[in-house]
């Protein structure tokens, strides 16, 4: 399936953001550890937790993930530390994404893990039981889904966790919203140096949750509002709170160099409210940053930039490579079809210079079974005229209704299939 995506003239939307799927999928496990039968209020529909859902009520012995990465991370340290036999699967991608850091780790912390298939990677058997725990050293340079899988089921040790994290610790933020999310359960679990983190033996404890808005998502309207051309434009966006927890809030102090500014109807931290974004004039001619804390945010700017002219050199991407597709060489590969030459270094790092090639006469975008490919093309319609982007339905695994919500907005969108 194909869909043309038309844009509107002007912007001026009300739009319900999906819930956070990394606070749903971290409140699900802590739940399910605390053997609370109270589930979290706005719980994410994306498919990335509807797995999680489905594993934690039917219990099946072969439990499929699909191309839910979190899902198998979390349900792989989940399942080690509880009693049952499980077997963990996914797509026929999932079991090229490598997931040997935290099986090593578990391992060593007393799990009984067997690589069905090829070393390193899913599918897992895994004869899950109560684990001793102690002390481990991790690289902080993998995947930060690693270390919040292995913090939520430390309480659950007989001996507690300590954890080191060696050499550059990427995505923080991720890591402090799990700890975050255990202190909201009742657990002490806090960093003792600034590269250790401690838990003690200890309980989760029950209570009702409401799980905020993904800030994630927003950036896709952030990026609407910045290749719009109209002051004044906005969208309203409910169910986000000041001072969030979640690392891609930081959205908001990016695209305000591109213009678009944010506003908050109640500033108090920790409260859900509605978050208007406006369109203002941006005199922004070129974009460094680094993503390292933010990788999941980068694809929306990298397709952004080149269209608006701006040159940039983004850093901090290596863990790009190992998502739902090399989403370095699939950025490069869509932006030399729009006519943009985007530049890879060190594997980690993007750039665009202004360099041009000659664009596709028709260009399609291929989507490479990532909902983040989707999501960020799109917008690019505003620029381009209209858009193409090829199974469009790959956003159901992170945000089921965003085509829904694009045409709230007033786009047009054309199936052909």
């Amino acid at each position: 399936m194909q869909y043309v995506i038309i844009p509107p003239k002007n912007i001026n939307a009300h739009i319900m953001l999906p819930a956070s799927k990394s606070i749903s999928n971290r409140a699900l496990i802590i739940q399910a550890l605390s053997g609370s039968s109270i589930k979290p209020d706005n719980l994410s529909d994306c498919d990335d937790t509807q797995v999680i859902v489905k594993a934690f009520k039917e219990k099946p012995e072969v439990i499929d993930v699909k191309a839910a990465g979190t899902a198998m991370r979390f349900m792989t340290a989940y399942l080690s530390a509880t009693e049952g036999e499980h077997t963990i699967t996914g797509t026929e991608r999932m079991k090229h994404r490598p997931i040997g850091v935290l099986v090593d780790a578990l391992r060593y912390l007393g799990a009984d893990i067997e690589y069905k298939g090829e070393e390193g990677y899913p599918p897992l058997h895994i004869n899950g039981h109560k684990l001793e725990g102690g002390s481990i050293e991790i690289p902080g340079d993998v995947s930060s889904q690693y270390i919040s899988a292995l913090l939520m089921i430390a309480p659950t040790f007989t001996a507690g966790l300590e954890l080191k994290l060696t050499g550059e610790i990427v995505s923080r933020p991720y890591i402090d919203l799990t700890l975050h999310l255990m202190h909201q359960f009742g657990i002490v679990a806090e960093w003792t140096d600034f590269d250790t983190i401690s838990v003690k033996p200890q309980t989760y404890k029950s209570r009702h949750y409401t799980i905020e808005n993904d800030w994630s998502a927003s950036s896709y309207w952030y990026e609407i509002l910045a290749l719009q051309e109209e002051i004044g434009a906005s969208v309203t966006l409910p169910g986000l709170m000041n001072g969030s927890r979640q690392g891609d809030s930081s959205v908001k102090y990016i695209f305000s160099l591109l213009g678009v500014k944010t506003n908050f109807a109640n500033k108090e931290e920790g409260a859900l409210t509605d978050v208007t974004l406006t369109r203002h004039n941006c005199m922004l001619n070129r974009l460094d940053y680094d993503f390292i804390n933010q990788p999941d945010l980068a694809q929306a700017l990298i397709a952004a930039c080149p269209v608006l002219g701006i040159p940039f050199h983004f850093t901090g991407l290596g863990s790009l490579k190992i998502k739902e597709t090399d989403r370095i060489v699939a950025m490069k590969t869509e932006m030399a079809k729009l006519g943009f030459v985007l530049h890879e270094t060190n594997g980690s790092e993007l750039s665009w210079d202004g360099e041009r090639c000659e664009p596709a006469e028709q260009p399609t975008i291929d989507t490479y079974e990532d909902h983040r490919m989707a999501m960020s093309f799109a917008p690019l319609a505003i620029k381009l005229g209209k858009i193409r982007i090829n199974n469009p339905e790959v956003v159901s695994k992170s945000y089921p209704h965003y085509w829904e919500d694009l045409r709230k907005a007033g786009f047009q969108i054309e199936e052909i299939r």
